[in-house]
């Protein structure tokens, strides 16, 4: 059975992403060379995004692409844990430590 993607949640949850990263819709826009009103559009459902468009969103907000499907995907587990490790992907090792005791700790 082939499942429909929910842009409507799909453009809610770019949107979330971008502002939590503290990015407007011009500044995601330039980032992935598109007009700000093609991203108002994503994330209003206005305007479905393609696959390379998803990408570039993805890749700029510093995400995975099942990470802004997470709703709709079937491995949501996969799809956190994927967005832990590129949370923490930065860190230096004294963190990453401090990271796995409080995740231990939980």
């Amino acid at each position: 059975m082939q499942q429909e993607i929910d842009y409507a949640v799909l453009g809610l949850n770019i949107k979330t992403k971008r502002q939590s990263n503290k990015l407007t819709q011009e500044e995601l826009a330039e980032m992935v060379g598109c007009n700000p009103s093609h991203i108002s559009n994503i994330e209003n459902n206005y305007t479905k995004a393609s696959l390379n468009t998803l990408l570039a969103i993805a890749n700029s907000l510093n995400t995975s692409i099942d990470s802004l499907l997470l709703d709709q995907y079937n491995n949501q587990s996969l799809a956190l844990d994927n967005e832990i490790s590129n949370a923490i992907a930065g860190f230096d090792i004294d963190m990453k430590e401090r990271v796995l005791r409080i995740i231990k700790a939980l």
